[in-house]
């Protein structure tokens, strides 16, 4: 699976309430909680964001509250995948139940900058960076991670074993 996409770029440590703030969280709706996306930490995130974007961050990704509510907006916001240098594990397993490709690359948001194009090889476990001409390699997802992210998320995993069943 291939990912192409414009780059949305954000530093260290950004946390679960300014993804979705808490203030939004009386719903479940992806496409409700898309509307908030990123609001507190990039105002303008909505207006540039188109399917298929890639998000790009530094160190501990997605550290805070344990809510699932995060990767479900940025998923329904649009972004393809997220590549950040680590993650919180909590966001990393939320990510992955959802189907939203989750990539750590130590170093990758040292050479990625908003506005880059950059395209993700999920399989060969390489980010080429099309703006600066750069490459970036990573560990693939393998086993249940990658069965999950090809199912579209748990639930959907789920659906297509009782319905072969």
């Amino acid at each position: 699976m291939s990912i192409k996409g414009t780059v949305h770029k954000y530093g260290d440590h950004v946390d679960t309430d300014v993804i979705i703030p808490a203030r939004y969280l009386n719903s479940s709706d992806p496409a409700e909680l898309a509307t908030h996306c990123m609001e507190d930490i990039d105002k303008d995130f909505l207006k540039r964001v188109k399917p298929g974007d890639i998000m790009v961050a530094g160190k501990n990704f997605g550290c805070g509250s344990s809510r699932e509510h995060a990767p479900i907006a940025i998923k329904a916001a649009g972004i393809a995948c997220v590549i950040a240098d680590t993650f919180a594990r909590i966001f990393y397993r939320n990510a992955l139940n959802i189907g939203l490709p989750i990539i750590e690359c130590p170093g990758a948001s040292q050479g990625i900058d908003s506005g880059d194009e950059v395209e993700v090889d999920l399989a060969a476990g390489k980010i080429c960076n099309l703006t600066k001409g750069t490459e970036f390699k990573f560990v693939p997802l393998v086993g249940m991670a990658q069965t999950l992210v090809d199912a579209g998320g748990l639930k959907e995993l789920v659906r297509k074993r009782l319905s072969a069943a």
